[in-house]
């Protein structure tokens, strides 16, 4: 891993050359994180000559805005995805559609987020982060509205596949904007904390679905997720200022882009942590695909059992997610908390597998549940560092490298979803085969390609620009 201290000195330079006319520009633009008191992320900022230094009070609290805003983003995506679910039974009846047309609005937005992070990546890094992601939530706006009165299925979902292509502009340039701030422990720190935020909301958006429904009806949910769209796009208009110089923009078109992303792609390391990162993610999507009918459907629970075991498990991953940034960055190496959350999950994973299949016997709830648990909370070991030893080599196109990231994240879990079912509903076992199958090339990929033991060296050097 680069010397943080060298890349801090580096990252302060640059950034002097961004301006600072708009108020606060200083504070979210030329910065870099230190951890505060409270394990808020603070920025220190690094004042142009004849500007007045920054009180470490408003320092702290642009830091915390920055957080909150960048949380947000990320959040959006699962807000829209899972506040909707609730609804699908009664958007079946509404528009007269079967059931397996409705359910394609659910994979025309997952889609659309996983393919516009390539368009968006790209764009933030030759136009900076904030014209792109203002242009994003726009149409995210739009679409969502378009989505409240939509009369037909067919027109729900061309406008939930554009809802999701624009949504993706809060996924992709909050982690751009994320390496334009901070660097080494401080990125991973901040990958954490977005956690903490982006984390809750999963859990609380179907019941907040829930209780919009005991209101209005199925549209009422796309008004909601309108206003909170329109909330979000104001904050950033005011309060997230841009962070990409122009110096440090990329000039060319979309043959560019795709070059830098060959690049990238080439790059042994970086494709390293994104597919082991992806592999993780995919093991967390076949859980959240399967868990529905394992825990009801297999072992009978009532649907108040399977929300709190959800619950439970999403508040163990954030929980592991904290700890990771503020107990073990800077105390442990990125890659030695990276290589034990990916056994930890590996080892779960077996662990399932042996218990489905019958090779203890009849096993009840409780231990596959704890299994479970095991394996959601060391997540919070894998995705904010695999995400951070990618991104801490692609100063350069962070934008870009954030959309690899992204949308082979999705693609790799949207691949593995549907193979939890391929025995019908009857048996967990193909859950944990692909829990099993993905843990475990995730960290041969990890050792493979990332060669973690090879901590100096030019093997382990940020890519140049170019």
């Amino acid at each position: 891993m680069p010397d943080s201290g060298a890349s801090r000195a580096q990252q302060e330079q640059e950034h002097e050359h961004i301006p600072t006319s708009s108020k606060g520009a200083a504070l979210s633009a030329q910065a870099t994180a230190t951890p505060t008191a409270a394990g808020v992320p603070a920025i220190t900022t690094i004042t142009a000559p004849g500007i007045p230094a920054t009180s470490t009070t408003t320092a702290r609290r642009a830091g915390l805005l920055v957080t909150l805003v960048l949380g947000g983003l990320t959040a959006l995506p699962p807000l829209s995805m899972d506040m909707y679910l609730p609804a699908l039974p009664e958007v079946t009846d509404a528009l007269h559609a079967p059931a397996a047309t409705v359910q394609l609005t659910l994979t025309a937005c997952l889609l659309g987020m996983a393919l516009g992070q390539l368009v968006v990546g790209p764009m933030s890094d030759r136009w900076g982060r904030r014209t792109p992601l203002l242009l994003g939530m726009v149409v995210y706006v739009i679409a969502t509205a378009i989505c409240a009165v939509a009369p037909t299925a067919e027109l729900l979902i061309g406008f939930r596949l554009l809802q999701g292509l624009a949504g993706a502009a809060g996924i992709v340039i909050s982690r751009a904007v994320v390496r334009d701030l901070y660097d080494g422990d401080e990125m991973a720190r901040f990958f954490s904390t977005l956690m903490l935020i982006s984390g809750v909301a999963p859990v609380i958006a179907p019941v907040i679905g829930g209780q919009v429904l005991q209101f209005t009806d199925w549209r009422g949910i796309f008004v909601v997720l309108t206003v909170v769209g329109i909330l979000l796009t104001l904050v950033v208009w005011k309060w997230l200022h841009e962070t990409l110089p122009p110096a440090q923009r990329h000039t060319g078109g979309v043959g560019d882009a795709l070059r830098t992303m060959r690049g990238l792609l080439a790059d042994r390391v970086f494709t390293g942590y994104m597919i082991a990162g992806s592999l993780a993610f995919a093991a967390l999507f076949a859980y959240v695909s399967a868990s529905p009918f394992v825990v009801q459907e297999i072992y009978g629970a009532s649907p108040q059992t399977f929300s709190l075991l959800f619950g439970v498990n999403s508040i163990g991953l954030i929980a592991v997610g904290q700890i990771n940034g503020k107990l073990l960055v800077g105390r442990v190496s990125l890659d030695k908390a990276l290589g034990f959350g990916l056994a930890v999950i590996s080892v779960a994973a077996v662990a399932l597998l042996l218990m489905t299949s019958g090779v203890f016997g009849e096993v009840g709830l409780l231990p596959v549940a704890a299994g479970l648990f095991v394996l959601m909370s060391a997540m919070g070991l894998a995705m904010p560092n695999t995400n951070t030893q990618a991104l801490m080599r692609t100063r350069h196109a962070a934008g870009s490298a954030s959309a690899l990231l992204g949308t082979s994240q999705f693609l790799i879990g949207a691949i593995a979803s549907p193979l939890v079912g391929i025995a019908g509903e009857k048996t967990a076992v193909p859950m944990a085969v692909v829990q099993v199958v993905c843990a475990l090339s995730a960290m041969v990929c990890f050792l493979l390609l990332c060669r973690p033991w090879q901590n100096t060296g030019a093997a382990r050097e940020p890519l140049g620009k170019g």
